[in-house]
């Protein structure tokens, strides 16, 4: 698509407004975390499409796009940009290399990892079908699957099956022809289909039993007991550390690990949510007995058991943006 022709009137310079465009951000949030797998990659990927569209208003034509659109052409470019050259983001499980309950062994790059999200910078809409399919798109694993796909074949799935753009508006984003976009939606979804994730239970606070459940983890978390933690995993529950590539499949062996580690002796949980599912920050005790930021932890139960836990290491860093507090007294 050829760049907008300049306008003589005020009705792009009203349509295309810093405030029109900046109120565009939490849209473009999602839109831009979904491609990239990276919170920190998104932010800079947000940032730089609002610049160049703030720069560029005044060629914005409202006769030829809504301001959405022209607006995700400029975020697609921006991202697609971005992953030239780079690896693919995984979760540990992807990993071929991933090790078994074995050493730790090194740290990967961070650059490798896909990276969580905080509820509030993912989700916008009451409308529960709506928001059912925002959950299911920016779950863990489905946005690590979304890795998979050629980056302009991850923007086509994502702006026609995601956020709901027509095939002709998606054309112009891309700058390409409807039926390209029709070919490679279509290879997109089989793609995906073919190695679709097990859905884990949403975070839904007003379900009692989900709320039990957590509440009995943080009590056999924090209490090390072995035997109730047992009870609460899945018999195939998965526990993941990343940046180490390293699992442990087996709720009794998740269990066992958890209960006899010292290093988590006096630690406490406090809940938040990742991605839409349950999580928390986990604070250890420094040698003052305070309790400062560990890590973030993912837990997804499925069926009324916990079937996957996701510690996320090197995220101290970002406890108050997932509302947690920077320190606990203990």
């Amino acid at each position: 698509m050829t760049a907008p022709r300049r306008t003589t009137g005020t009705a792009h310079t009203d349509e295309a407004s810093i405030e029109a465009i900046e109120a565009l951000r939490t849209p473009l949030t999602r839109y831009c975390y979904r491609l990239l797998g990276s919170a920190a990659d998104t932010d800079d990927a947000v940032q730089e499409t609002l610049i160049r569209a703030s720069r560029h208003a005044v060629r914005y034509d409202p006769a030829r796009a809504r301001l959405t659109t022209w607006v995700h052409r400029i975020a697609t470019n921006v991202c697609i940009d971005m992953l030239r050259g780079a690896k693919r983001r995984a979760l540990v499980m992807d990993l071929r290399s991933a090790a078994d309950g074995g050493e730790l062994g090194p740290p990967l790059p961070p650059e490798r990892w896909i990276e969580p999200m905080p509820d509030r910078r993912l989700f916008g809409t009451d409308e529960p079908e709506a928001a059912a399919l925002e959950r299911e798109t920016v779950r863990l694993a489905f946005i690590a699957l979304l890795q998979r796909l050629a980056p302009r074949q991850r923007a086509v799935l994502i702006l026609r099956d995601i956020l709901g753009f027509s095939a002709r508006e998606t054309a112009e984003i891309l700058d390409a022809t409807v039926p390209a976009v029709n070919s490679a939606l279509q290879r997109a979804r089989a793609t995906l289909n073919a190695d679709r994730p097990e859905v884990s239970d949403a975070l839904d606070p007003g379900d009692a039993e989900q709320r039990e459940l957590l509440r009995r983890y943080v009590t056999a978390f924090e209490s090390h007991d072995v035997t109730a933690m047992t009870a609460l995993l899945r018999e195939d529950a998965v526990a993941s550390m990343p940046p180490f590539a390293w699992l442990l499949h087996g709720g009794d062996r998740i269990a066992a690990l958890i209960a006899s580690s010292d290093s988590c002796a006096g630690a406490r949980l406090v809940p938040t949510s990742l991605n839409g599912a349950p999580g928390f920050g986990q604070y250890r005790p420094d040698v003052e007995g305070l309790l400062r930021p560990f890590a973030l932890v993912l837990v997804e139960p499925r069926g009324g058991r916990i079937a996957r836990i996701t510690t996320f290491l090197d995220t101290t860093g970002r406890f108050k943006e997932f509302g947690l507090p920077e320190l606990l007294d203990r």
